[in-house]
Order: C-alpha cells, then sequence, then structure tokens
C-alpha cells in the first residue's frame, strides 16, 4: 500500500480500484477492502461514481510507514516463530523465551522506525533514483 499512496500521490493525488487493482495485479474488490482501513484510518477518502475514486486525505508528509502498518491490521512484523514442539522441556521453555524477547524487541524497533520514515520520504526516494536512471 505504502507503493500505491506514493504513485496516487504523484498521479494527483487520486485513483480508482480498478486501477489500483491493475497496478497490483489483484482484484478491484481487493483493493476496495484495504482502501477502506485505510479511510477509517483517515488517510484516504472515497467517492462514487463517475469521476470518482480513492483520493489522499493527508500530505504524504503527514503519513509514516508505522501509519500505513497500524491501519492495515499491524499484521505480524516478523515471520518467524519459536517453536514449540516439547513444550515442557526446560531448555525449550529457556530458547523460546529468549527469542521472544529478542522477536518483541526487533518489532519495537521496526515500529519506531516505521514511525521515523513519512510516505514523502520515500517518494523523495522515489524522485531521486528516477532521475539516477536518466541517460545523460
Amino acid at each position: 500500500m505504502l507503493h500505491v499512496l506514493v504513485h496516487m500521490d504523484k498521479r494527483g493525488g487520486k485513483a480508482t480500484s480498478e486501477t489500483i487493482a491493475l497496478m497490483l495485479g489483484t482484484n478491484p474488490v481487493v483493493v476496495r477492502r484495504t482502501m477502506g482501513t485505510l479511510k477509517a484510518a483517515g488517510i484516504v477518502s472515497s467517492e462514487g461514481g463517475h469521476g470518482g475514486g480513492w483520493t489522499l486525505v493527508r500530505d504524504l508528509g503527514a503519513i509514516t510507514v508505522r501509519d500505513v502498518y497500524l491501519a492495515l491490521g499491524a499484521p505480524p512484523a516478523l515471520a518467524l516463530e519459536a517453536a514449540t514442539d516439547h513444550s515442557s522441556c526446560p531448555v525449550e521453555q529457556s530458547a523460546v523465551a529468549a527469542l521472544e524477547t529478542i522477536f518483541g524487541e526487533t518489532e519495537a524497533f521496526m515500529l519506531l522506525r516505521m514511525g521515523e520514515i513519512s510516505l514523502a520520504d520515500i517518494g523523495q526516494d522515489f524522485e531521486r533514483r528516477v532521475r539516477l536512471a536518466q541517460p545523460r
């Protein structure tokens, strides 16, 4: 969704579910459901009918990566999980406790960093990359 929101800004701040679905290679229904969570968070608004679509409500500089992450339901930031095959084993209990501490600290750091990066920062990096890719 970071990708979508920055594209929306660069293209005038508005897009239809169909346009976004083509960009992401998905179904417009999936887009509407996902964008609805961003709408509930005050990041976008929607307008139905001819000429309607999704519109950015806030400037990219006022939206952080964390804002989008939280709006999308704060999915697990790490795909790692401590195995609990032998939950009665004290060694496993100690290993799981250590890993859970590490995973918790890692997620806390990730949330902190996500709050420091705005979508405007991503947009500026995009523009820099486009300039560097242009032939001289």
